[in-house]
Formats: structure tokens, sequence, C-alpha cells
């Protein structure tokens, strides 16, 4: 094989667009990102322009493109893509144009439309379809309200002029020129709509939600033939061989491989996920199950803890109140107070999510007093994405999971003080990948694996670079009260 070839993977997430170039010792070659517009047109609504998405995307391919063949003498053999999952698009057949803006993930709007399918007592048969709970954070619910909200789309749908997708299958339907209507197996199960356990979409569950299966993409592995990129778009054709939505991808560059293989992501939001193998496992604490990844055809299911703001808490404190200007400013102004001086901050400001699914709920401050200023508003942002962590690991520990390492990814985790303070509310060691964005690397990996630039797992995860061990330093005494802390400051924000 060529010793120049790389795999360009696309990672389209909640808040910019990122193309990254790995070669085939999974090192990064080149990369580009991109951000674009958040729009909150009424309270809890969170939606982006998707032909903005799409821009930022061909932006960030062709600058990173250009940097790994032109500058660096590399060819690519082919694209992965991971996205923002559950996100939600809905476009025309005919022309390619979304009719309404992206929902996202965060997005709160159907929150009364959950609650009415609760009363009816159908979340039971949706769980055990779907490993997922009743509530707006899913596709299912955004499909519906676009069909009823957008005049005369429900009756094109029925007509099948319509199509709908997670960000992935609208990427892979613009790329291909229309050509390609797919989605892969991870995403799908993200919908509401998907049976993990027959890997079909589920006509029960299609008429639950009123959403005509013509709507639906095909769902496919996560490596296999996504299409090829229309040549208009980077002067040549270049094939699409893989796809995983962001978390599911992000287990996978962690080398998640083995069952009880445990990783967290600290992004716009953060999301563990647990490696269960074939089996998939049902917590009694409203952790989801779901498709780790789908590869040959085999099913490996995944544990997943859902938290909807991390990073995004930090991105308020920059835009909403300007206290700091860039993310890089928190380590030290965290590291540089002693205490948090009893400040919490509960991030609930789309709701909360694992373990305890609460929409309705908002953020909250406590222990505010007049020496509170921006490092303790900097340091309680900081502490709660660490707390809400705990908070998914004690469900898991009532669910009989007791991982001994978590393996953190992210752009939040290059905070050492963030991952040290991780690893003292876990109390549990907490490993680092020398790669940040392991999420394109998942990506990439699936991609190359189909084309046979990477091999199996094994010989992967030797390339899989080093990082860096936290181990728990704190005091037990002074642990404890910290989350007592916390605790109150949930109990009272609930």
């Amino acid at each position: 094989m060529d010793n120049k070839q790389c795999i360009l993977a696309i990672d389209q997430g909640t808040t910019s667009s990122r193309a990254m170039v790995f070669n085939q010792k999974a090192e990064v070659v080149t990369s580009a990102q991109e951000e674009f517009s958040q729009y909150f047109p009424s309270e809890g609504w969170v939606e982006h322009d998707a032909e903005e998405i799409f821009t930022s995307v061909l932006n960030v391919t062709r600058r990173a493109l250009a940097q790994a063949e032109s500058e660096e003498g590399y060819q690519v053999a082919g694209i992965g893509i991971t996205n923002q999952r559950e996100t939600t698009v809905v476009w025309e057949r005919a022309t390619g144009l979304p009719i309404y803006n992206a929902i996202v993930w965060q997005d709160r709007r159907t929150a009364d439309q959950c609650d009415a399918l609760k009363e009816e007592g159908l979340e039971a048969s949706i769980r055990s379809r779907t490993g997922l709970l009743l509530d707006p954070y899913f596709s299912a619910t955004k499909i519906a309200w676009i069909l009823d909200n957008v005049g005369g789309a429900r009756a094109k749908a029925e007509a099948g002029e319509l199509a709908f997708g997670t960000i992935d299958s609208f990427l892979i339907w613009r790329l291909t020129g229309g050509e390609v209507h797919a989605t892969d197996a991870t995403n799908a199960s993200r919908t509401n709509l998907y049976n993990i356990h027959t890997g079909q979409w589920d006509p029960e569950l299609l008429k639950i939600f009123r959403i005509p299966a013509s709507l639906l993409p095909k769902v496919l592995d996560c490596s296999a033939d996504f299409g090829l990129v229309a040549p208009s778009l980077f002067g040549r054709t270049i094939p699409i061989t893989g796809v995983a939505g962001d978390q599911q991808a992000a287990t996978i560059g962690q080398c998640c491989f083995e069952p009880g293989a445990i990783k967290s992501t600290y992004g716009t939001g953060c999301f563990v996920l647990m490696n269960s193998g074939s089996e998939a496992l049902v917590s009694k604490n409203r952790l989801l199950t779901t498709v780790a990844y789908q590869l040959d055809g085999e099913v490996t299911y995944a544990i997943e803890g859902s938290i909807f703001v991390a990073g995004a808490a930090v991105q308020w404190l920059r835009d909403g109140l300007g206290v700091i200007s860039s993310a890089a400013e928190t380590e030290a102004m965290a590291s540089g107070l002693q205490s948090n001086s009893g400040v919490y901050l509960v991030p609930a400001f789309t709701g909360l999510g694992a373990p305890y699914w609460r929409p309705d709920v908002r953020g909250a401050i406590f222990g505010l007093t007049r020496d509170t200023g921006p490092a303790e508003l900097v340091r309680a942002a900081l502490e709660s994405v660490c707390y809400l962590t705990h908070d998914l690991f004690t469900a898991m520990a009532e669910d009989g999971i007791k991982p001994k390492l978590l393996k953190v990814d992210g752009g939040m985790v290059a905070n050492d003080w963030l991952v040290q303070f991780l690893a003292n509310t876990l109390d549990m060691q907490v490993y680092r990948s020398s790669i940040a964005e392991t999420t394109a690397l998942g990506a990439a990996y699936l991609a190359g694996r189909y084309l046979g630039v990477y091999g199996d797992f094994s010989s992967f995860s030797q390339l899989s670079q080093g990082g860096d061990q936290f181990q728990p330093d704190i005091d037990p005494d002074q642990r404890e009260a910290l989350l007592k802390g916390w605790s109150d400051a949930v109990f009272r924000t609930l």
C-alpha cells in the first residue's frame, strides 16, 4: 500500500465543523475548524442552519484536503463522517434544501409531546425496542414537530417528497449530490424509531410518532460504502466509507473494544459510554442502551449516560456573561482558588439529562456572596461537569457497573485542573489520550478499515498513542463535603 495514503475525517459538532486528516499511523497530518451560528428562537429551543453547517463542512474539508495533498504530499483515500447525534433535518428530495432549520439535540420544544406519550403508557414499549427513554433529546418528536408545524410538510412527506436525516445523512446526501440517502446503525439508534434488537426501522414506533417510512434513510454498518463525493465539490470523487455518531466514534477512537471499557467525552455536552459487547444491558437507573458500533453485520452495544451541558457552560461564560474571552483562561482561574467558596452551578440550561431526565428544569447558581467573582463562576462551571459525571457513575454502580479506569477526550480535557478534579470527584484513575479529538480518529478508523488503510482492532489499538494518567489526590472527607454541596444544589434545583 502507498504509505502516503491517508483518511480525512469530517467531525461535524454542535458548535463547529472540523476536518482532520490522519496518516496510516493514526497521526494527525492536518486539521481545519470553523464555528457556525447557534439560534435560540424561544425558551428551550436550539436550532442550526443546516445550509450553514454544510458550507462550513465544505470549507474545512477543502482546507484540510489542500494542506494534506498539496503541501504535505499525502493522498486522501477516503472520508469518514462523525456528527452531533439526534439533531434533526428534513429536506426536499428534489432540491436537497431543508424545509426548516435543524432542530438540535439540546432542543426541548417537544417536552409536552413526550409527556403525553408517557401518559399513554408508551415509554416502556419504546424503551424495550430502542433502549432509549421518551425525551425531547431524541429525533422522533423533532421530526413530528417539523411535519406538523411547517406548512404542507406532512402532505409532502406522505407523498414521498421529503427526506429525514441526522446530520450524517444530510451531509451524505449533499456530498453525493443526492445519490445516497443513508445512515449508520449508531445514528439510527438515537432516533427513537430504530429497533436495536432487530436492526430495522420499527413499524410500531413509526405509528406511535406518526412518521412516514418514506422519510427514512437506509441503515448500514459503520464501516461501509456510503457513496462517492460528487467531483464538483473537491475536484475528484472520494469514497465515504465510515460513519458513526460522535460519542460512538470517540468510543472507537479510544479503543474501547472490550466489554467493560469505558470512555467519557467532554465537548458541548458530556457522554459516558461503556462497551457491553453483544449484550444489550438494561439499566435500572435510567441510563440508555445504545449501539456502540456495527461492523460486518455484528452489533456491539453500550450503556450510555448523557449530560447535556459541559463545554456549553464554558461557552456561556464566554459568550453569555463575558467573564472570560477564551476557554483556555479557565484552568488558571480555577486553580488560582483555594476552594470553590461554596459556589455551585447546576448547568440545566436545557434541562438535566441522565440520570435525572428532567427537560423542564432550568439552570441555577447557589452560594453567591459579595466576594463571588469571575473565578468562582468559572470553577463552579468546571466542577459541575465532574459532579454530573459522578452522578452517572453512581447510577452505573447501582446497575452493578464499577469501572476502575476512565478514558477521557474532547476539547475540555486539555484543562489539567479539570481532569485532576474529575479523578478526585470519581475517586478513580483517569487516562487522557494524547489525541484530544478521538472522535475524528474513530471516524477515520471506520473509513480506513473499509479501505484497508487500517487493520483490525488489535492493530489499530497498537497505533493508539500514549497519554496522561491522573490519580485521585484529595482527602476523602473533603471529597464527601464537595459532593454533599452538589447534592444539595441539585435537590434545590429539582
